[in-house]
């Protein structure tokens, strides 16, 4: 092995999942490198039970959480505790790692999260790559976070007034945009939490990373990717991931079926369906789940939902038995969704906004009704509806009756110009990742940057 490379996950929601994905990408273009890979215990158990590799090594860091910790339900308390310790452990991960494999760390890969990464590259003078796993757009309000809260200072100290009022060039590169529709941290929210904290600092820290790659294809935002690109360096955007694997084999990934959505939507004529997935960690409150099971059941309107089974207890009275019987709906615990999104049957994929899932709705070519919750997923509703027009986001922010009703017969519509948008869209992110597509060009550069092949003119 000649080359040692460092990779720090964040180790919650998505994050560890599509470092590792990365990480495979890198180790298999660069296989006489090492890649030792660091993360919190209960999440490695999960990435490696089936991951064979021979140069990606498995360190596991604590979690900051006391053994006789008592969990109180603080918001993100489990996230704060990592926090505390994330760099001491790491720097003492990085020790270890280097006396197991004999070679010095010849460079950084880490979630962007982690700005202190700065200056661990700095005191050894190595590259430092900074992942960024959502969009350019909520990126873009992280970088400049001093600047919109400068523009925004009533807001900043607490208030929401105006809040929903569009302001002009809060964004470089992108049109007026409402302060709540930015990321929470950025005006909005606990701006003193260690999260909101960490995102600030990242924003202020990015210019000084080797390279900054990001889920994303550049075509899907091109004036956000030029202004990043004059303010970061190597500014890649190396996705959609999800699509990547699909290029590389030429055929779909079969994924487990167990609950038999794709035979259900095999009786579902074409383009009919309402598919509902909010993700993983996310669920709305009671009373907006019974607003959507109504509006689903009163419009007729065919669906599959994917929704954790303890929330089946807040459906109306009968509500499943009845969908059950008339055959119009299906509630599942979990869905292939890449596979659903790309089904013949789905018309339109009701979604919380998170970047995985927007990327997948746009690589299946399926319009989107947003009910965003936290993070990115109200900039990325915002871009979904007012930015690339394929889809909308739910009148008034939750779901009613009316609402729902209204964002169902505004999808169903067949709006020309929407369609040709979301095709538009579909076909730019597959060609960005076909060989010598954008996406495939700028993982070369990364490759480049990660092994050392490329003279990097902002190595400390």
């Amino acid at each position: 092995m000649d080359k040692h490379i460092a990779v720090f996950t964040f180790p919650y929601s998505s994050h560890p999942a599509l470092l590792l994905n990365l990480t495979r990408r890198l180790a298999a273009t660069a296989p006489t490198a090492v890649f030792s890979f660091f993360n919190i215990e209960k999440s490695n158990n999960l990435l490696f039970a089936n991951l064979s590799c021979n140069n990606i090594l498995r360190y596991d860091v604590s979690d900051g959480i006391p053994d006789d910790y008592v969990f109180v339900g603080k918001p993100q308390e489990d996230v704060n505790l990592f926090l505390a310790v994330a760099e001491e452990e790491l720097r003492k991960g990085v020790r270890v790692a280097e006396m197991d494999t004999g070679l010095k760390v010849s460079c950084l890969v880490v979630d962007a999260f982690f700005s202190f990464a700065a200056d661990m590259a700095e005191e050894t003078n190595i590259p430092w790559v900074a992942f960024w796993t959502a969009g350019a757009c909520s990126l873009s309000a992280h970088l400049y976070t001093d600047l919109i809260r400068e523009k925004c200072a009533p807001l900043v100290d607490g208030g929401s007034a105006g809040s929903d009022e569009e302001i002009a060039d809060l964004i470089p590169g992108l049109e007026p945009v409402r302060p709540s529709d930015l990321p929470s941290g950025v005006v909005l929210g606990n701006l003193k939490s260690p999260f909101s904290i960490m995102l600030h600092k990242m924003g202020t820290t990015l210019s000084r990373a080797t390279a900054v790659p990001i889920n994303s294809f550049q075509e899907l935002d091109p004036h956000v990717t030029k202004n990043l690109s004059s303010k970061l360096n190597n500014f890649l955007n190396i996705g959609p991931f999800h699509l990547i694997s699909k290029e590389k084999t030429k055929t779909p990934i079969k994924l487990d079926d167990e609950f038999s959505c794709i035979s259900w939507l095999d009786n579902q004529k074409p383009s009919a369906v309402a598919y509902i997935c909010f993700g993983t960690v996310f669920t709305p409150p009671p009373h907006e789940l019974v607003e959507l099971a109504e509006a689903l059941e009163e419009s007729k309107t065919p669906f599959l939902w994917s929704i954790n089974q303890k929330s089946n207890k807040h459906f109306p009275n009968g509500f499943l038995e009845r969908i059950t019987v008339s055959g119009t709906g299906k509630v599942v615990p979990w869905a292939p969704q890449d596979q659903v999104l790309n089904h013949v049957a789905v018309g339109v994929f009701v979604t919380h906004g998170g970047w995985n899932s927007v990327l997948e709705s746009v690589g299946a070519g399926v319009p989107m009704i947003c009910r965003p919750f936290i993070g990115d997923q109200h900039i990325n509703s915002w871009m979904v509806e007012r930015v690339w027009g394929i889809g909308s986001r739910i009148e008034g922010g939750n779901f009613t009756k009316h609402a729902t009703r209204c964002a169902f017969e505004q999808v169903f519509s067949l709006s020309k110009i929407r369609n040709e948008r979301i095709e538009a869209l579909k076909d730019l992110a597959h060609k960005a990742v076909t060989p010598n597509g954008s996406s495939d060009q700028n993982f070369k550069t990364l490759v480049d940057v990660v092994t050392g092949a490329k003279a990097i003119s902002n190595v400390f």
